[in-house]
């Protein structure tokens, strides 16, 4: 579970979003085991994109998402759950890829099946906000595992937006039963199809 360097996130949202599907987020626990889960969903956004937080004007709220990069931006959204970002590119230039799904091995296929349903399977609110994703604090990312090195991947448009619908910025992990909606005609997996790729990085 070694973390990702931080160059790793010095790239564009949508250059960093497709390779950080297949990757594990990591939660340690109060009595030190790790709690994680494969990355099957992401979105990126940026400045120049109306659907991005950081477009109209940089605020108190958003200013994590002007960077640095390599850090968690997390934000409720509509009142209700909290939703998770990584930081990513450049300093003063807003970008981010959120994360909208995770498959945990021996859980239920939708625990994390969406960016509200995976805050709160990891616990991730507000005050991790600003954290770094790079093995400093108790949540980290790690690379891909051998077994995922080259994920089969959808590349879709965003959901549950109003502006810049029709940018494919959304990527999500063909395999999956995990993913929050999949895109029209897209037949969901079967339980061994979406099985054998986490039993292995599961070991």
């Amino acid at each position: 579970m070694k973390p990702i360097p931080s160059t790793f996130f010095c790239r564009p949202a949508e250059v960093v979003g497709p390779y950080l599907v297949g990757c594990r987020l990591v939660k340690r626990q109060p009595d030190g085991s790790l709690l994680w889960g494969v990355i099957v969903e992401t979105e990126a956004y940026s400045q120049d994109d109306p659907a991005c937080h950081g477009y109209r004007r940089r605020t108190p709220s958003n200013e994590t998402l002007f960077g640095p990069p390599g850090r968690f931006y997390v934000y409720v959204s509509y009142g209700i759950h909290h939703c998770v970002n990584v930081v990513t590119d450049r300093d003063d230039w807003a970008s981010g890829v959120l994360l909208r799904a995770a498959a945990l091995p021996h859980e239920p296929e939708r625990v994390a099946a969406g960016p509200g349903l995976l805050t709160r399977r990891f616990g991730l609110t507000r005050s991790d906000d600003t954290q770094p994703v790079t093995g400093e604090h108790d949540a980290w990312l790690a690379p891909r595992p051998a077994s995922l090195n080259s994920p089969e991947l959808v590349t879709t448009t965003r959901i549950g937006i109003s502006q810049g619908k029709d940018l494919p910025l959304r990527w999500y992990l063909r395999s999956s039963r995990s993913v929050s909606r999949r895109s029209k005609g897209d037949r969901l997996p079967s339980l061994m199809q979406a099985w054998l790729p986490l039993a292995e990085v599961a070991g």
